[in-house]
């Protein structure tokens, strides 16, 4: 995938990662950022599991983001 299309990914899966976690200061860049870096949590945590890959545009992929950027959300509140 290309930059732009991460970019788009990130931005769709934190918009709806802070929706379902009721975020309430949402923006562009920072949706963008959490689904960016839950992305990439989840992909982690996946791939420990040996569950699936976030490598191409999947119905498993983008649910294993949007758990990644819930996940990130909710410790980024405990902290």
């Amino acid at each position: 995938m290309g930059i732009l299309s991460w970019i788009i990914f990130g931005l769709l899966v934190g918009w709806i990662a802070s929706i379902i976690m009721k975020v309430r200061r949402r923006g562009l860049i920072r949706n963008t950022i959490i689904g960016l870096v839950g992305s990439l949590l989840g992909g982690l945590i996946a791939s420990l599991f040996g569950v699936g890959s976030v490598r191409t545009f999947t119905i498993e992929g983008f649910a294993i983001s949007v758990g990644g950027a819930i996940l990130l959300i909710w410790l980024l509140r405990k902290l």
